[in-house]
């Protein structure tokens, strides 16, 4: 099974974008993770879309754009207009999630639905076959360097276990805390994707940190 690493834009240095983003370019990661937050769905604001199109200019990797906002369906053209490979919401966030997921994927793009840590899998029930991703929080959303919370290990063989009974395809995607230790343990329980943020950007090598993760 292909395992994928996703780096954590939110923890690049945004006083010098590039450097990092040509890193990024030259690794083996597979898609970078865009948090964009709003300051209401989480008590922190990231970044506008004027940051982003500079971004997905100069990154050559697919975007795995993640809404961390209220109404997220608002904003659907502007992420396509990114070029984002994936849209990925919050079922928190969204009253109608079936008709969000729908218009993703009308607009081209990989339909993705994010749990906060309290949210359990169960929700997903009536959608699920859907989905071209599910990510789960690991940490509570709206900041970077939080510790890892451990029964995200069980919640992720749930959702495998529910994936897989239903002959479902979606990816299960993980952020929040994960470094060697979480990833290997991750990966055993199911998970397809990590996002790593602090792990790969304060990393020495941060090429090296990609290869590794990617190779647990």
């Amino acid at each position: 099974m292909k395992r994928f690493v996703a780096p954590s834009l939110l923890s690049a240095n945004f006083g010098n974008l590039e450097p990092d983003l040509d890193m990024i370019n030259r690794s083996e990661c597979d898609w970078l993770h865009i948090d964009i937050m709003d300051g209401v769905f989480v008590p922190n604001i990231s970044f506008g879309f004027p940051v982003l199109k500079h971004v997905a200019r100069l990154c050559k990797k697919p975007l795995d754009v993640h809404l961390m906002i209220v109404r997220p369906e608002k904003f659907l053209n502007e992420v396509k207009d990114l070029g984002a490979y994936s849209m990925n919401v919050h079922v928190e966030a969204c009253t109608h999630l079936h008709r969000v997921v729908q218009q993703i994927k009308d607009a081209g793009m990989k339909a993705g639905v994010t749990l906060n840590p309290a949210t359990p899998v169960s929700v997903l029930e009536e959608v699920v076959e859907d989905l071209d991703i599910v990510m789960l929080m690991a940490v509570n959303p709206g900041f970077g360097g939080q510790k890892f919370i451990t029964h995200t290990l069980d919640k992720v063989a749930r959702l495998r276990r529910m994936i897989d009974s239903r002959g479902a395809g979606a990816l299960i995607e993980v952020d929040g805390g994960v470094n060697r230790d979480t990833g290997r343990r991750l990966y055993e329980a199911g998970a397809d994707v990590l996002v790593a943020g602090s792990a790969v950007f304060h990393a020495q090598d941060p090429l090296e940190e990609i290869h590794v993760l990617k190779n647990l």
